[in-house]
């Protein structure tokens, strides 16, 4: 897939669509660099800023990490660990505050699940290493 200046959609919505593609069929697999803002502009020829908004895009989807010292790269899958619901408990999927997200070390885009329990006690969870399961009835 290459970038079309001339299409209708934004040339860092085609970056983004085909970063997420290379990622999803593990072409660029989890722990892998995406690559420098100046090797995608270079490589597609673009600007830093659509290069940015394309980042920016999968950062809030939760497919890529950004730091300073390693750059962009493909977020690792976290192992899920069975969360078993109690009857009557609630479950509401949300986006996590900011001090949420810095207390449990969230990547941006990953939402929380907040568990309310029949006595209306409350946990919040990430939503990326939990899977919900109900009793056996």
């Amino acid at each position: 897939m290459t970038i079309d200046p001339r299409s209708h959609t934004p040339v860092y919505v085609q970056l983004a669509d085909l970063l997420r593609e290379r990622i999803e069929s593990e072409t660029l697999p989890a722990g892998s660099t995406v690559g420098s803002e100046t090797r995608l502009m270079q490589e597609y020829g673009i600007g830093r800023d659509a290069v940015r908004m394309a980042i920016s895009i999968l950062r809030s989807e939760g497919l890529v990490t950004t730091s300073r010292s390693q750059g962009t790269r493909v977020r690792e899958t976290p192992q899920r660990r069975p969360v078993e619901l109690p009857p009557g408990a609630t479950v509401v999927a949300r986006m996590p505050s900011g001090t949420e997200r810095r207390t449990m070390q969230l990547d941006e885009g990953v939402p929380v699940l907040e568990i309310r329990g029949p006595q209306g006690d409350v946990e919040v969870l990430a939503g990326d290493e939990v899977e919900l399961t109900r009793p056996p009835a």
